[in-house]
């Protein structure tokens, strides 16, 4: 296990639009693809819709949360309707998060990692909320990006979101407890989280991003990367570039699938189980892309290259990064330099949890050493 990153709690300018460039997580109960396909999940996500209330309902439809929540006696059911999760109320402060409690909900989502191995679950939940940012529209929130969006009903059903609901069921307690941080702000700490507490680099975080506060402010369906698209290197790089993101981040990012699973039944892609994940931990099955779906390190590009195990998933989407020429520059050497990977990993997966995103308060009245919440306390928190 990697050291432990100290919480290092800073506000940064709302990142200026990126200009334009020279150039896809584990769960037991859901699909586990960083950014799962948006097509061939469709069916399975139109089966998830027609069980979607009911699954809300009735906590014991997921494995690994069922006893997360059957023993919670103080906390309230959590509800998805089309305004969001209806039982936690306003962050204090309406528009940064409170640095105390961003620190106190970085250890609750420790200790629930180490009981529940959502680790590439939690992964998913940030980059799909920041992933669907398109650097071509100005406005906030229309431009999409990391502003909490995700717990909106219409939002999650989007087929590429399949089983993240149950990501929203696990981290709604520790929403519940520390009201003062942002949804925003909650997903991009857990996610940063898993990573690292999975063995992988430090992430260098910011915090203090705005919400979105109306399922009307979520993006179209169709932002999201597809797993199986015709073309796998142009597909992926309409989308990352739509991000202002580059090739080296492109395959830096896609490194994160050394952690996690993907079920048929949630995404369309992978075996009902292998030799790897027929035990779990957690709800067994699904097809991982490493033999050590469950640590964070360079095993994926190594797997992919080789190519030489029928119970490990290559998804056309993770073949091209040793097809494509630019691609291959930088898979080639991830496989060889884990230091390197993890170096380049840390800085993208920082960037995209920026995109979009509205800090507050506006970088004129920020001061850059910690989160703002009126009165300024100028302390930093690490």
């Amino acid at each position: 296990m990697a050291e432990r990153l100290s919480l290092s709690l800073t506000l940064s300018p709302s990142p200026p639009t990126p200009a334009p460039t020279t150039m896809a997580a584990f769960s037991t109960t859901a699909s586990s693809r960083i950014f799962p396909s948006a097509t061939a999940a469709a069916a399975a996500a139109s089966r998830a819709r027609l069980s979607f209330s009911s699954s809300l309902k009735c906590l014991q439809s997921s494995p690994l949360v069922s006893h997360l929540f059957l023993n919670q006696k103080r906390s309230p059911m959590v509800r998805v309707s089309e305004r969001g999760l209806s039982s936690t109320a306003s962050p204090k402060c309406a528009a940064a998060s409170d640095p105390d409690q961003l620190k106190s909900a970085r250890e609750d989502i420790k200790k629930l990692l180490d009981t529940s191995f959502c680790h590439p679950l939690l992964v998913r939940l940030g980059w799909h909320d920041a992933g669907t940012y398109n650097k071509n529209i100005q406005e906030w929130p229309q431009r999409g990006g990391a502003n909490g969006s995700l717990r909106f009903e219409i939002e999650l059903k989007h087929a590429a979101n399949a089983g993240l609901v149950n990501a929203l069921k696990l981290l709604q307690p520790i929403k519940e407890k520390y009201s003062g941080v942002t949804y925003a702000d909650l997903f991009q700490l857990a996610s940063a989280t898993a990573v690292e507490e999975a063995g992988g680099p430090k992430i260098p975080m910011k915090y203090g991003r705005v919400d979105v506060t109306a399922p009307e402010q979520c993006p179209e369906e169709g932002r999201l990367p597809d797993a199986g698209p015709p073309s796998p290197a142009d597909h992926l790089r309409n989308v990352f570039y739509r991000m202002g993101l580059n090739d080296k981040e492109i395959v830096a990012l896609s490194g994160a699938h050394t952690l996690g699973r993907s079920r048929p039944e949630r995404s369309g892609w992978g075996k009902p189980e292998t030799k790897y994940t027929k035990d779990g931990p957690g709800a067994p099955g699904g097809q991982s892309w490493t033999v050590k779906w469950l640590k964070f390190d360079n095993s994926y590009f190594k797997d992919i290259k080789e190519r030489r195990d029928e119970d490990l998933l290559v998804l056309p989407t993770d073949a091209v990064i040793f097809e494509d020429p630019s691609f291959k520059v930088f898979a080639e050497k991830y496989a060889e330099d884990q230091e390197a990977f993890f170096k380049d990993y840390a800085e993208a997966h920082a960037k995209l949890s920026n995109l979009g995103a509205k800090f507050e308060p506006p970088e004129s009245q920020r001061d850059p050493a910690q989160l703002v919440c009126p009165p300024v306390v100028r302390t930093r928190v690490s």
